[in-house]
């Protein structure tokens, strides 16, 4: 359907859901991927000018939210906008929509939000077939989330990641101009410009929400203004705060989990599958995972029992598991996690993102492109066998006085290379620990389960060298498992 006959058709629309009309559109422009290409390489040869503030914003949280859940109409088919909120989210952003080629910014929100007032819009989410539920939404710097197959957003995406963890500080550029295009009745292209100090960029975003969740294709081309330390691609960031193997004094609230991402996933270019439980430091702390050519990795939500959470309001169960796939061969590099302290599920404590080791510098222009899928289906399930559960105690055996010094990590494994497999297979855990840490290391079948095997490792902590190791099960010289980098809390 064209773009004004998609207007015409308002009254088609369901029960509450209006359409844009066309004297809330700015004059045609001619618009294509290599225009925006252009615009960003240009954009990069000027000096960096932050956005100003919004001077129409809503007053508060509360007011914004009053604005745009509700009544409120739609542009580009099924996309509605967000509106400026003085503090939390006051930078505004273009949007233009696009048809046959042919770009029209909106250039008045009038009836556009609730109430018909002329806010500066932020950013937007992409709604369903029935416009009352959202499963895409791009609002403040360079985020963007999606809600994947049970409609529940959790973790965020970010077009880029510069300088995250290190002592400098970090940079949050912005996305200063988005382009919308509907492509279907469940899918959308996306066009933006990314703007900050020390870059410029122009990205595609080809999003599809299918029964098993959202994929959104990417390309990006990037143009550097000046050096940049540490370049993150793939970027995202979740939160932690505790799980069934973080100590009782990181608890601070009734609940058993809390967590919108409990682990993440490698599988690197040499094909190891690597699984790192994530963890809420004492301090924050940078992780440099060597993963050259990478297939794949994320932040995954593996653990989604509902009784594992008991939370009925915002379902940690039900959020999903952002995986990355890179196209084309990203060279040598690794994957850096950045973990801060926290003692609240409101703010973000994870990041996530790939580095090269060849140095972003000034002038430099860099292409990439990667597929993204939001769900809650393990995007790592065909591997031989993954960890799904682990936990940490008092070293020694139950019922007997706790050994001095040894803690003991428990690490449940379940996959196809594991079935069928009993206590006279020959399966062993695999550990770089130092001998003398190693107390004891068993792996057995877990009993009345449907193929679990459990690794069980009591390990001397004065015999440490290293603030983590890591775990696989074997059989002979084959490994069984995906291996597991566990953090020592010293």
């Amino acid at each position: 359907m064209g773009l004004m006959a998609a207007l015409a058709a308002a009254s088609a629309l369901p029960d509450g859901v209006k359409a844009a009309t066309g004297g809330r559109l700015g004059t045609p422009e001619p618009f294509s991927w290599d225009r925006l290409v252009a615009q960003a390489r240009d954009l990069a040869r000027k000096p960096y000018a932050p956005i100003a503030e919004s001077t129409r914003a809503a007053a508060d949280y509360d007011a914004a939210g009053k604005l745009t859940y509700g009544d409120a109409p739609m542009v580009a088919g099924n996309v509605r906008l967000f509106p400026a909120v003085r503090g939390t989210a006051p930078k505004p952003v273009t949007i233009a929509v696009v048809e046959g080629g042919q770009a029209r910014a909106i250039v008045d929100t009038s009836d556009l939000f609730v109430g018909g007032h002329n806010t500066d819009a932020v950013g937007f989410r992409v709604m369903d077939a029935t416009g009352r539920s959202d499963w895409l939404a791009f609002q403040g710097a360079s985020y963007f989330r999606s809600s994947g197959d049970r409609d529940q957003y959790g973790l965020s995406a970010r077009a880029i990641a510069i300088d995250t963890g290190l002592a400098t500080g970090e940079e949050f550029p912005d996305f200063t101009r988005f382009w919308i295009e509907q492509t279907g009745a469940d899918s959308v292209r996306i066009h933006a410009l990314l703007d900050g100090p020390s870059l410029a960029g122009a990205y595609a975003f080809d999003c599809r929400k299918t029964a098993n969740g959202v994929t959104q294709d990417v390309t990006a081309a990037l143009f550097l203004r000046k050096d940049v330390k540490q370049l993150g691609l793939g970027a995202a960031s979740s939160m932690f705060w505790y799980d069934q193997s973080s100590p009782a004094r990181a608890r601070g609230d009734w609940r058993p989990e809390i967590h919108d991402s409990d682990g993440l996933a490698i599988w690197s270019g040499n094909g190891e599958r690597v699984w790192r439980p994530l963890e809420n430091p004492a301090v924050a702390r940078l992780h440099a995972l060597r993963s050259d050519s990478p297939k794949g990795f994320g932040l995954l939500q593996r653990d989604q029992a509902f009784d594992h959470y008991q939370d009925d309001g915002v379902f940690y169960d039900r959020r999903p598991s952002l995986w990355v796939e890179p196209k084309g061969d990203w060279g040598a590099g690794a994957v850096g996690l950045y973990e801060m302290p926290t003692s609240s599920e409101t703010l973000d404590n994870i990041a996530l993102f790939w580095r090269a080791d060849r140095p972003a510098k000034a002038g430099q222009r860099r292409d990439f492109a990667y597929r993204l899928t939001w769900t809650s289906k393990d995007p790592t399930i065909d591997g031989g066998s993954r960890c799904v559960d682990v936990f940490e105690g008092p070293g020694g055996s139950p019922g007997s006085p706790p050994l001095e010094g040894v803690r003991k990590f428990v690490f449940d494994f379940s996959g196809p290379a594991l079935a069928r497999l009993d206590r006279t297979s020959g399966v062993a855990p695999d550990t770089d620990l130092p001998k003398a840490a190693v107390v004891s290391a068993v792996a057995y079948p877990v009993a009345r389960s449907d193929g679990r095997w459990r690794a069980m490792i009591d390990v001397r902590s004065t015999a440490l060298t290293q603030p983590q190791f890591r775990l696989f099960l074997k059989r002979g010289n084959s490994a069984l498992s995906e291996t597991v980098i566990k953090a020592i809390e010293t």
